[in-house]
């Protein structure tokens, strides 16, 4: 079982879920994926010096797609708003990693963050 489903079904049996993913479960489980690729990429970037922009991104949106999955699996008042914040943070820091041509931190990162940014517009609708 892949760690997507196993967030997913946790997340469904936290809020009760019948089975059929929804929008605010995917963005929770984007959030994950995005958080662990946006911390990977901050010790990458690290290690190759130069990259404070890069960095600062990355630890913001690590930080804010904890959030984000947290008040999502709750269903929190605030998780719609809190899902365009987590959109519009991945989609910056998906343009920085994207800088780094052949870095493979910054493409797993940026590719994790478009995923996420994706998932949480669609949460943020309710869609």
């Amino acid at each position: 079982m892949d760690r997507r489903t196993v967030i997913g079904a946790a997340v469904g049996a936290l809020v009760g879920a019948t089975g059929t993913a929804r929008a605010d479960e995917t963005c929770c489980a984007g959030c994950a994926d995005c958080r662990a690729a946006c911390l990977a990429c901050a010790v990458a970037c690290l290690d190759e010096g130069g990259r404070a922009a890069c960095v600062k991104l990355c630890l913001d949106c690590a930080d804010i797609c904890a959030a984000c999955a947290a008040v999502g699996a709750r269903k929190g008042p605030l998780g719609p708003e809190l899902m365009a914040l987590c959109a519009a943070a991945c989609d910056k820091c998906a343009a920085e990693c994207e800088k780094h041509k052949g870095d493979k931190a910054c493409a797993a990162c940026a590719k994790a963050c478009r995923a996420c940014a994706k998932e949480c517009r669609l949460g943020a609708k309710g869609k």
